[in-house]
């Protein structure tokens, strides 16, 4: 059973949201919150697999809980996936490198959101391939000249290769047809990445792979 936590001060946005995800077999709303304060509070007492987290609260924004939350290890196996009501929202990028696992816009179809939840629980990052490569135009557009990539010393060089293949937007089939390999090898590729380097999800291998100047900016072809 997903267990999933609804953080948004709109109670019918959270009233949809539950009546949607109630209604399926393996998934389960476990709580509400009406702000990002609420939303840390029930996090830590119940553990959810996932939160759906609006980034505009009261109290304490949506951002600054996914931090806190992100940055607890006894919270490590918690999902955070932002809600917004714009897909370019300013905040997604910082929230990406907040250690979300991505974000959905809030009148995404129901079957989307389904989807996703399954998906984050599964450690694959919510993010669309049109909009992870928007996401990692604007990292590219911010970001300052990389460190020295010797936090990818314990990559093997196809780990290297299939991760710079991530932080240029491609899925696992992508990456498995530039590669000539199967889905299955280029998702134990990316798995074990993200295991050696700590990453939470796919969004912050993105991440990585940036800081670490394995990808740099105008890679997106």
């Amino acid at each position: 059973m997903i267990r999933v936590l609804l953080a948004d001060d709109q109670l019918l946005v959270r009233a949809g949201f539950r009546a949607l995800l109630d209604a399926q077999p393996d998934v389960e709303v476990t709580g509400e919150a009406a702000d990002g304060g609420q939303a840390l509070d029930l996090v830590r007492e119940l553990r959810p697999d996932v939160v759906l987290m609006d980034i505009r609260m009261p109290q304490l924004d949506g951002l600054a809980a996914t931090r806190r939350i992100t940055a607890d290890p006894d919270l490590k196996k918690v999902k955070v996936v932002m809600l917004t009501t714009f897909e370019l929202d300013e905040y997604v990028f910082e929230a990406i490198r907040s250690g979300a696992s991505g974000f959905l816009v809030k009148d995404t179809e129901p079957d989307e959101l389904l989807r996703a939840v399954r998906a984050v629980v599964g450690g694959d990052a919510l993010l669309s391939p049109g909009v992870t490569r928007r996401l990692i135009a604007e990292f590219a557009a911010r970001s300052k000249e990389p460190a020295a990539a010797e936090s990818l010393s314990e990559l093997t060089e196809r780990e290297r290769e299939v991760m710079a293949l991530v932080g240029i937007g491609l899925s696992n089939e992508e990456i498995a047809r530039r590669l000539v390999l199967s889905p299955l090898t280029a998702k134990t590729h990316v798995s074990r990445a993200m295991v050696k380097l700590g990453a939470r999800d796919r969004a912050q291998l993105v991440v990585l792979a940036y800081e670490s100047g394995l990808v740099r900016p105008g890679w997106l072809g």
